[in-house]
């Protein structure tokens, strides 16, 4: 049973993962709908926490992390703009999109409604947490945890020394510069 302040954290970390997500597809830059996307992951990781669910929000925080920082990499080496950072849109086929939200929402909606659940069968675990990261990781969970925080490092790291030219470089270091000093000309502006 959730105390009262965990029930205040489950809606308001509901509210900021649900702010987020329809953040993704407000804002105007891919790197900013990154970022969008990787607050309503750790607010949905919050609410887990806040639900008790530890290793599931564990899990959560770290593989959307992971991932979220994969897709700004990628957006910095292979985007045509810099680092997906210029204005586009990010809603395509905007009506059709809002018809099939609509309706898979109303489907899953009656589905849960409707639906008779199984009754629960034998005891309820100690800790079910534990017995799900048992299930899934067996005795590598701590090997599992440090590879990430490895991998994380490693991406970082990565970014860091693929950009050796950042827009401090370009722009001088107060940013005032008009024109940005680039080795080759026909840089973006």
């Amino acid at each position: 049973m959730l105390t009262g302040m965990a029930i205040v954290a489950v809606i308001v970390l509901g509210l900021v993962s649900v702010a987020a997500g329809v953040a993704v597809f407000v804002v105007d830059s891919m790197a900013k709908a990154t970022f969008a996307l990787l607050v309503s992951f750790l607010a949905v990781a919050g609410v887990l926490l806040a639900m008790e669910l530890t290793y599931l929000a564990v899990v959560t925080a770290l593989m959307m992390t992971i991932e979220m920082a994969i897709m700004a990499v990628f957006m910095i080496m292979f985007m045509m703009n810099p680092a997906g950072l210029m204005p586009m849109t990010m809603v395509h086929n905007a009506r059709a999109s809002a018809v099939a939200g609509v309706v898979v929402f109303v489907v899953l909606v009656l589905g849960i409604w409707t639906i008779d659940w199984p009754a629960r069968v034998g005891s309820l675990p100690a800790d079910s947490t534990r017995q799900l990261g048992e299930a899934i990781m067996g005795s590598h969970m701590l090997v599992m945890l440090v590879i990430g925080v490895g991998l994380f490092a490693t991406i970082i790291s990565g970014t860091v020394l693929a950009t050796h030219r950042g827009r401090y470089d370009r722009f001088g270091p107060d940013l005032r510069a008009t024109k940005p000093s680039d080795p080759v000309g026909g840089g973006f502006r």
